[in-house]
């Protein structure tokens, strides 16, 4: 009898140092909310649905035909389960490059397409990411937006060896996009210079330069975003001016003119802007 009280309360201890560690132990992410357009990954190992995408159209993106044109084939190609490429867009800020991204999930998503946002430091993750996307019947794009990074990043490993096709591969319905400011992803020096060689009349980029290189050539479309020139720029301007329910007029050009010498810029993103704090200011003006 006592040796069965004994055992009774060993096993009672047991249970209850059971239940103190399941208390412990994290909490397992909950299913992906397949049916949003974009995710949004956390190093945690879930995916959070983005529902509400911002209201872009192709159509609202200006100057930028070719890009658009490229984009939107190798989209078509993808979604069609043919071959298509990985995409690098690269170029200067507030040129469209992350807008671009936004349209064309807008003009696509209901054709199966998604897109699953990735910081650049959780890159190393990639391969987690992309295991329970395999044979769903969404076709997804990973997208790195805003990327740079050193050559000791481990998210750049990690991205050369997925674009270079690891081991484990990509899944056949996952594409990577990556928007940069920069066209080989990291920091170009004056010191990388110093190694080039020149043999038999030809130039030889030295290992630094060639490391840089390598990344992005690893992006089978390469799409180069430009500032806009002055025209330009005012017809963006005018696009969204339209938009907000205002008319153009020789003083909103000026306004906008100035707005973007104030920026050091003329881009879509500051045509916007001035677009915006223009149709305010008119709004409070009506309004009183």
């Amino acid at each position: 009898m006592t040796h069965d009280i004994e055992l009774k309360d060993v096993l009672e201890q047991f249970s209850r140092l059971m239940d103190r560690a399941e208390r412990l132990l994290p909490v397992p992410p909950p299913d992906p909310d397949w049916s949003a357009p974009a995710h949004r990954w956390h190093r945690d190992g879930h995916l959070s649905p983005v529902h509400e995408i911002a209201p872009l159209s192709l159509d609202d993106l200006l100057h930028i035909e070719r890009q658009k044109a490229q984009l939107v084939r190798n989209t078509r190609q993808f979604l069609k389960h043919l071959p298509a490429n990985n995409v690098l867009l690269w170029g200067s800020r507030g040129t469209g490059k992350s807008s671009l991204m936004r349209a064309l999930l807008n003009e696509f998503r209901h054709d199966g397409l998604r897109i699953i946002q990735v910081d650049g430091h959780d890159l190393v993750h990639l391969p987690d990411i992309a295991r329970p996307l395999a044979g769903r019947p969404e076709r997804f794009i990973v997208l790195a937006d805003d990327l740079s990074f050193e050559a000791s990043d481990p998210g750049y490993k990690a991205l050369k060896a997925m674009l270079d096709g690891s081991l484990e591969g990509t899944p056949e319905n996952v594409l990577i996009h990556a928007t940069s400011n920069r066209r080989h992803l990291m920091p170009e020096k004056m010191m990388d210079n110093l190694e080039v060689k020149r043999v038999d009349d030809e130039i030889h980029p030295g290992e630094a330069v060639e490391e840089k290189i390598s990344l992005s050539e690893r992006f089978g479309l390469w799409l180069a975003f430009h500032p806009f020139n002055q025209e330009q720029y005012l017809a963006v301007v005018n696009h969204w001016l339209t938009r907000l329910g205002c008319i153009e007029t020789e003083e909103s050009r000026a306004e906008a003119l100035r707005y973007a010498l104030g920026r050091g810029s003329r881009s879509g993103r500051v045509a916007w802007q001035f677009a915006r704090d223009w149709a305010g200011q008119k709004g409070l003006e009506i309004g009183g």
